[in-house]
């Protein structure tokens, strides 16, 4: 299953999932219809809470690229609504119908005891996820994005120019990584052992 497939990474995991012979069947779950014939099912639903109930959540494993910003979601409380409650309501719904496996891409500082409101959140679903008996927990937390996105964030792009002009000198934690490399890594960590893995950006490659 992949959550979040109709943005920057989501749909990067996407176009890399139909292409890969490992899946019999992807479940895309998305607001509006997707353009993706072959083995992809797409439910399209609200995406709000509550969630519906189907037999499509019962996937052997979920890549979660669920998120949005605070400027498109107006408020705090509208973010968290979306980037914590409705990331664990999926979790939940795939992890009581059998998933034993979940890849979430997070955010580099994530920590559910920071002061910054976007990283708290980021790691109190961190947490959240990794205690709620899944197999193999993925936890994977890029820096800034690159990519093209349909939406218009100005502050992202400064500092997508500014770090592409200082690469050379940002250690490579802080580089921007692109959705292309995220998506890879995010396929790539479905197999492996039991436990919680935390990937920093460096690793993601």
């Amino acid at each position: 299953m992949i959550l979040g497939a109709t943005g920057a990474v989501g749909s990067q995991v996407l176009d890399q999932a139909r292409k890969d012979r490992r899946f019999e069947t992807i479940v895309a779950p998305t607001r509006r219809s997707l353009a993706a014939p072959g083995k992809v099912h797409n439910p399209v639903i609200p995406f709000d809470l509550p969630l519906p109930q189907a037999n499509w959540w019962a996937v052997d494993a979920v890549i979660c690229c669920l998120g949005t910003t605070l400027r498109q979601a107006g408020s705090k409380p509208a973010f968290y609504r979306v980037d914590h409650d409705l990331v664990l309501a999926c979790a939940e719904q795939a992890r009581a119908a059998g998933a034993r496996v979940f890849v979430l891409n997070s955010a580099l500082g994530a920590n559910p005891m920071s002061r910054n409101f976007y990283l708290r959140t980021k790691g109190e679903v961190e947490s959240a996820v990794a205690r709620m008996g899944f197999e193999r927990v993925v936890l994977a937390r890029p820096s800034l994005i690159d990519a093209k996105r349909e939406d218009n964030r100005p502050a992202e792009k400064l500092g997508l120019m500014a770090s592409r002009l200082l690469a050379p000198v940002i250690p490579k934690r802080y580089r921007p990584v692109s959705a292309e490399a995220i998506a890879a890594t995010l396929l790539r960590e479905l197999t492996g052992g039991c436990g919680v893995i935390t990937l920093e950006s460096e690793q993601i490659i």
